[in-house]
């Protein structure tokens, strides 16, 4: 029964064309040669976005292969650079044209006023920031294994840690005032939940990082509109058997919740988006099958990001409860192995990228594929703002 309704009727006649609707990358590279901002839409007049959460300062080591234990060996590059998960979304958001602002706390040390500058370069608002006299600044270790494509992060917080009383109530409204969303990391639980409840008074969206199970944390979700987790995030939090039946739960837990995204690395991401009218048909379809059929519908020829989409319907996840929306697969890119430098960020501009789409009412068929071409971009150099693109980049003029 089931392989009967999910073959052939599954995607409209539309999806097929959704498939191939970003050019390839020979196209891509021909539109480079004219100007880029020649083409690109009008940002929004209302582009200002409050991020809450960690900064820091990585130290990053590439080295030929994760050492043993007592090896001694050498590094292959060596980069010192800003971090932290919102500073790095941040970052990304003012590259992409938007007007961030950052509510977190420093120490009045080098590595901190090394922090703020070079936010500050890249037109992040730092006037927020909490400097305090004494203390140390957040800094991680990250080393970044060229053999397997990963790395490791050993992260030292800083002290003293931000309290809600480092945040005045002027300061407050004014980190708000003019407002388009606020994005919370999930770090500073009490800070960010202070702002959180604040930013819903006046109605302000509220997009959260799940990035893993936090103090804290189950506060800022009942308050969100969108979420993005990681990929161990959605199971741990809601129990479900899978990646699909945990986001039907999500959306069933948290009833404010417009989308919620889980990014999968080089296997891309899912996102089940709820719909606000009732699908045409009354048949539930199982969320599990309808993800695997979406899944056999990815052309693994195309090496650009893309998408493939469910239309409107009932999700049912078994043992959970039903939830009408659509599912959608997102894919990355395929990255040449000559290319990829460090995963680092590459979530955190991911983030970023979708902020950006939220303020500009991209949908998602636009959204998905663009914010992979960003967290694509962010691998092909060394730390998590190396390669962070521009909107300007003649690599995102497609996906804009």
């Amino acid at each position: 029964m089931l392989s009967l309704v999910y073959t052939t009727p599954l995607l409209s006649s539309s999806s097929t064309t959704r498939l191939t609707s970003s050019p390839p990358r020979s196209t891509r590279l021909k539109m480079s040669s004219s100007s880029p901002s020649d083409s690109l839409p009008p940002l929004p007049e209302n582009r200002t976005v409050l991020g809450v959460g960690s900064m820091g300062l990585d130290f990053l080591a590439a080295v030929s292969s994760y050492p043993k234990p007592d090896d001694k060996i050498r590094t292959t590059s060596l980069k010192v650079q800003g971090g932290g998960n919102a500073s790095n979304a941040l970052t990304c958001v003012a590259r992409l044209g938007l007007s961030p602002r950052a509510i977190s706390k420093v120490s009045d040390d080098t590595q901190g006023r090394g922090i703020l500058e070079e936010l500050q370069a890249d037109g992040v608002d730092t006037s927020f920031v909490v400097v305090a006299e004494e203390g140390n600044s957040p800094f991680s270790y990250i080393i970044v294994d060229k053999e397997t494509n990963t790395r490791t992060c050993i992260h030292t917080p800083g002290y003293p840690p931000m309290i809600p009383d480092d945040l005045s109530p002027s300061s407050l409204s004014s980190a708000l005032d003019g407002a388009r969303l606020a994005y919370f990391d999930g770090r500073l639980h009490e800070t960010a939940l202070l702002v959180a409840q604040e930013a819903t008074r006046r109605s302000i969206p509220i997009l959260i990082e799940a990035e893993r199970i936090r103090e804290g944390l189950d506060d800022l979700l009942n308050l969100a509109e969108y979420a993005i987790c990681s990929v161990k995030f959605p199971q741990a939090w809601t129990e479900a058997k899978s990646f699909p039946s945990a986001l039907v739960s999500m959306l069933l837990k948290l009833p404010k919740l417009k989308f919620a995204i889980v990014t999968l690395g080089e296997d891309g991401c899912l996102m089940l988006e709820r719909s606000v009218e009732e699908p045409p048909q009354t048949e539930e379809i199982d969320v599990e099958s309808l993800f695997e059929a979406l899944k056999q519908r990815k052309d693994d020829s195309i090496t650009i990001p893309t998408y493939i989409s469910s239309p409107v319907t009932k999700l049912k996840a078994s043992g959970i409860g039903t939830v009408s929306g659509r599912l959608f697969v997102g894919t990355a890119e395929k990255i040449p192995p000559s290319e990829l430098v460090d995963t680092t960020g590459a979530g955190d501009s991911f983030i970023g990228a979708v902020i950006y789409a939220v303020c500009t009412n991209m949908p998602p068929e636009k959204m998905l594929p663009f914010a992979a071409q960003v967290a694509a971009a962010c691998c092909r150099g060394l730390g998590a703002r190396t390669s962070l693109p521009y909107r300007t980049d003649p690599l995102l003029a497609p996906f804009l």
